[in-house]
């Protein structure tokens, strides 16, 4: 810890065991970023992200970076939802978050949400590299505000690039000080709870899905590349994880 926040990082490497399963030669952590290897299912290895202290806090800076190599399975989640709060250092918190997925390897990134507290200020990147044949499954979730609480600052970016080609760059920026029209009729139009499932496959190349409105607040968008997004809306955090279940599962069905 320094005067001006917290700094921490944590790594994840995931590699064929060559006896069908996935191995964890690197898994390191240190600080808030606690790492911990859980149950298998078959061929995947799974691990979760344990926050060992409150944050991000004002000023703090963490990264997270996990590489999956080819023939490897990973799934990571997290015990609980990440909460930016206010610290007394000032300035924005970052939390920088890369992936690696090579070919014939499979990422499953599903992080609890995202919660923005009053008076907090936050940045958040997630890249995603991805070679032709990798396949991906990432949920990113955002609430603004506990209950009954105005939202803190926060600003998300997430890009996805396959096989060095950017299928999607996004950002989103929310809260106080952010570009107005946020709230808006044509941004969260009131709701407090905002999230994205990117899913990548290298057989949507050949079947790529149709657009389409899964509901009010859910649409379904094919992306320049064998992947799809799913973007939603709802007034709170399990109303949002509802959506997006519903449409991973769709998606599912399709395979």
């Amino acid at each position: 810890m320094t005067a001006t926040g917290v700094r921490a990082d944590a790594r994840i490497v995931a590699r064929a065991d060559g006896r069908g399963g996935t191995a964890l030669p690197v898994l390191d952590g240190d600080g808030p970023l606690a790492l911990r290897r859980t149950r298998s299912a078959g061929c995947e290895a799974r691990v979760m992200v344990v926050g060992a202290m409150s944050g991000p806090l004002g000023g703090d800076r963490f990264s997270l970076t996990a590489s999956v190599a080819e023939g490897a399975r990973l799934h990571v989640g997290s015990a609980a939802a990440t909460l930016a709060l206010p610290g007394q250092a000032k300035g924005e918190a970052r939390y920088d978050v890369r992936l690696d997925v090579a070919d014939d390897a499979e990422l499953h990134w599903l992080p609890e949400q995202l919660i923005s507290a009053r008076g907090s200020d936050l940045h958040v990147t997630t890249r995603a590299e991805l070679a032709a044949g990798a396949r991906l499954v990432l949920r990113e979730e955002q609430v603004l505000g506990r209950a009954g609480e105005e939202p803190g600052r926060l600003t998300s970016r997430l890009t996805v690039r396959i096989a060095g080609r950017a299928v999607l760059d996004q950002e989103l920026a929310c809260g106080p000080g952010a570009p107005g029209g946020w709230d808006g009729p044509a941004g969260l139009a009131g709701h407090r709870a905002v999230g994205q499932l990117v899913v990548v496959r290298p057989e949507f190349a050949g079947h790529p899905v149709e657009p389409q409105l899964l509901d009010e607040c859910t649409a379904l968008i094919p992306l320049a590349g064998p992947a799809a997004l799913v973007s939603a809306v709802a007034p709170d955090a399990l109303r949002l994880r509802r959506l997006l279940d519903a449409s991973l599962a769709s998606l599912d069905g399709r395979t």
